[in-house]
């Protein structure tokens, strides 16, 4: 039986009256790619958000490798707050909306967090950096400033970043909504390099197509609750809840069983 890498318990989190967060527990082992799908506002994001603090629950706990993250009441003591930056530098994070910085270049881009937050000297953070760029397709790119990228390329810039940090941990928000449908194959295709390579992902995404071929476990929320997971031929094929099959039956899925 594989270890808990990470553990989410009983999580909950209130907007005014809204619940975002409903009792969710899941359990992540290392190496792990879970994707998490559902309707908007369902919670995918919220949760996302919640496992590195960056919106405290209201209560429940996380652990990452058996540390609790944060606080299990949802309020920090001054030693938890910097224990939290630590956390928060092993779990790298991508949004839907790229969060490059426009007056840095590509490389610098990558050079900067490096400096800043894992306070390493520039003749390491460069290297580095030019390795990771290389990695993701961007080794063309590096003097070029963000306003001239694609979106494509601007998120491939965001994953190399977090990437620069060597996260035991990835969290991705719906990596590839923002871009245009051509632009979003060079993304999975960096993250499917990610898999390969064993990294532990949590991904909210939209695409069923990546989910069902490289996600270990696919997670169905829905009104802030984790409604069904399972294996992707198992959730996408036999669903089990009404909900999950009323929210299939509004994708295209009919090529996805196909190809199982």
């Amino acid at each position: 039986m594989k270890s808990k890498f990470l553990e989410i318990k009983e999580l909950n989190k209130k907007f005014g009256p809204i619940n975002a967060l409903k009792n969710v527990s899941l359990n992540i082992s290392k190496g792990e790619v879970i994707c998490i799908i559902g309707p908007s506002g369902c919670g995918k994001s919220t949760l996302l958000r919640a496992i590195n603090w960056l919106t405290p629950p209201d209560s429940g706990m996380v652990k990452l490798e058996g540390k609790i993250i944060g606080s299990e009441n949802g309020k920090l003591s001054i030693e938890q707050s910097k224990l939290l930056n630590d956390f928060r530098a092993r779990m790298g994070m991508v949004f839907q909306q790229f969060n490059v910085w426009p007056h840095l270049n590509v490389l610098e881009n990558v050079i900067k967090a490096q400096i800043v937050v894992a306070k390493r000297s520039r003749e390491v953070a460069e290297p580095k950096a030019i390795k990771i760029l290389s990695d993701v397709g961007l080794k063309d790119k590096i003097d070029e400033w963000p306003d001239n990228l694609s979106g494509g390329q601007k998120q491939r810039l965001a994953i190399a970043r977090s990437l620069a940090m060597d996260p035991v941990l990835m969290l991705l928000d719906e990596p590839t909504s923002a871009l245009d449908p051509e632009l979003v194959g060079e993304v999975l295709s960096v993250l499917r390099n990610l898999v390969n390579e064993g990294m532990t992902m949590l991904i909210v995404t939209h695409e069923l197509g990546f989910a069902s071929k490289f996600g270990d476990r696919i997670v169905f929320m829905d009104g802030g609750e984790i409604i069904e997971e399972g294996a992707p031929n198992i959730i996408l094929k036999s669903p089990k809840t009404d909900r999950l099959k009323l929210f299939l039956e509004k994708l295209d899925i009919t090529s996805l069983k196909e190809k199982h």
